[in-house]
């Protein structure tokens, strides 16, 4: 009668089944890691004023008109857990020549300003905040989306915490 053999397990196959374990582990914490850190990470808000200049009459009516507020940003095809808070319009001026050369501020009859506030939540030692792919800073072109609405604007203003902007509106 034949023996039955026992598999005995050798050094070879615990190193390589150990090395299979961590190279799942690595691949795991490259494509999670992030996602894990900010699920748990704690978080304060994050507000951006995002300026429209110069917009047309058909088009600040529009936003005026679909009342934007609490609207979610979306990013790409997905929401995003960012909202409007606030849409408000400004003065748009321009800069004019005068006869005698000279340049002047004046008020565009038509064109306002929009602006948006868009709030977020990030961790606070964020080195580039984000919503959804585009970084919030101060100075950069931002794509305000929603379900309903699209363009682009520039920040002009971010804070963290409360928001208590002295220019209010």
């Amino acid at each position: 009668m034949a023996e039955k053999k026992k598999r005995k397990f050798n050094i070879i196959d615990i190193v390589v089944i150990a090395i299979i374990i961590i190279a799942i582990a690595v691949v795991g914490v490259k494509l999670l890691g992030d996602k894990v850190t900010d699920a748990v990470a704690e978080k304060v808000d994050c507000y951006a004023e995002v300026v429209i200049v110069g917009a047309q009459p058909r088009i600040y009516e529009e936003v005026l008109r679909q009342d934007l507020v609490g609207e979610k940003m979306v990013s790409g095809n997905s929401f995003l857990s960012s909202t409007i808070e606030d849409v408000w319009l400004e003065d748009y001026i321009v800069q004019l020549p005068t006869s005698d050369g000279k340049t002047v501020d004046s008020l565009d009859p038509t064109c306002k300003n929009i602006v948006v506030l868009v709030k977020t939540q990030v961790a606070p030692d964020t080195a580039s905040p984000k919503i959804g792919s585009q970084e919030v800073r101060a100075g950069k072109t931002f794509i305000v989306k929603t379900q309903k609405f699209e363009t682009s604007g520039t920040i002009r203003y971010v804070e963290f915490g409360e928001y208590t902007n002295a220019n209010e509106h």
